[in-house]
């Protein structure tokens, strides 16, 4: 159902040519230049759905997400006692990083470098201002929700009785190994984690009843590249500050800024940004296209007449 011209413009409603004009987001792959350019209209019209949700239900999802990515230093941690000694032991070990990210995005729970890499399509397609505070807004509430989900799963794994030390050690070993890289190395890593996130986004209008595939294919490889994402690395990072054995400043630096900004340059500035350049090409063209056919329609009608 279209909106009709006297709707009143809600504070959170994106910006768009569509809503301008009371339509719809074409998705249709038959109407578009390409397959391309569908799966980015549909990103897109996800990314408008996020960009105008409550600001509570953004928060509260995004707790739940950070809570549901410590099932990744969780797993990790107990394939690393289990598979001690185990011909591919790497390989498996790094297999549980993948477990967070399938229950949060089954569960479409908000995380940040996932939902976030969508709702940057709207404020491409139309750059406005009320748009980018959207968009500003959307990262904040995620980012905060994502971050006190992932202290309070840090702070379970430490103090309730539910692991035993070979596996508390476990978890010890591998978040001392994401401290072990400097600044650089932090947002380098970041950075083409970043892009894999959101080469996996793209994938997903198309992936069907492979999702789940392509969720555990696109993160395991994160895992295997000893790769850091913002969320699961303060899982990590936080199960040292409050074991004792490191301070609250390092969790800022050199972890969580080198990270943060290289997840947002690798998913959000690189590939969202080339992904759309390519099909505000198709569309552009598409358009002078139809404008040109329109025009000699309109010249033969009148030689017509």
């Amino acid at each position: 159902m279209t909106p009709s011209p006297s709707h009143a413009h809600d504070d959170n409603d994106v910006d768009s040519e569509e809503k301008e004009k009371g339509t719809e987001i074409e998705v249709d792959e038959d109407a578009l230049p390409s397959r391309a350019a569908a799966i980015h209209e549909e990103i897109r019209q996800d990314g408008e759905k996020e960009l105008e949700r409550d600001g509570m239900a953004l928060l509260w999802s995004a707790i739940a997400a950070g809570l549901s990515m410590s099932a990744s230093l969780m797993a990790k941690g107990i394939f690393h006692v289990h598979l001690e000694g185990v011909p591919g032991a790497f390989l498996l070990e790094n297999l549980g990083y993948t477990f967070g990210f399938v229950i949060v995005i089954m569960a479409r729970q908000q995380l940040f470098t996932e939902n976030t890499v969508t709702a940057v399509l709207p404020i491409m397609h139309k750059p406005t201002g009320s748009n980018f505070a959207l968009l500003l807004r959307l990262w904040g509430v995620v980012l905060a929700g994502n971050m006190i989900g992932t202290a309070l799963g840090a702070l379970a794994f430490n103090h309730m009785p539910i692991f035993d030390d070979a596996t508390r050690q476990a978890f010890t070993t591998i978040s001392e190994k994401v401290m072990a890289h400097t600044p650089g190395e932090m947002f380098a890593n970041a950075v083409i984690s970043g892009w894999i996130i959101a080469t996996m986004v793209w994938m997903f209008p198309y992936a069907g009843g492979a999702k789940i595939v392509v969720i555990v294919m696109m993160t395991w490889l994160v895992a295997l590249g000893d790769l850091a994402h913002i969320v699961v690395g303060s899982v990590e990072v936080l199960y040292l500050v409050f074991a004792g054995t490191l301070p609250w400043q390092d969790f800022l630096w050199p972890f969580a800024l080198p990270t943060l900004l290289g997840n947002i340059t690798g998913g959000t500035l690189i590939f969202a940004l080339i992904s759309h350049a390519q099909i505000r090409n198709d569309m552009s063209e598409t358009a002078k296209a139809k404008a040109r056919a329109d025009q000699k329609r309109k010249e033969k009608q009148q030689k017509r007449d």
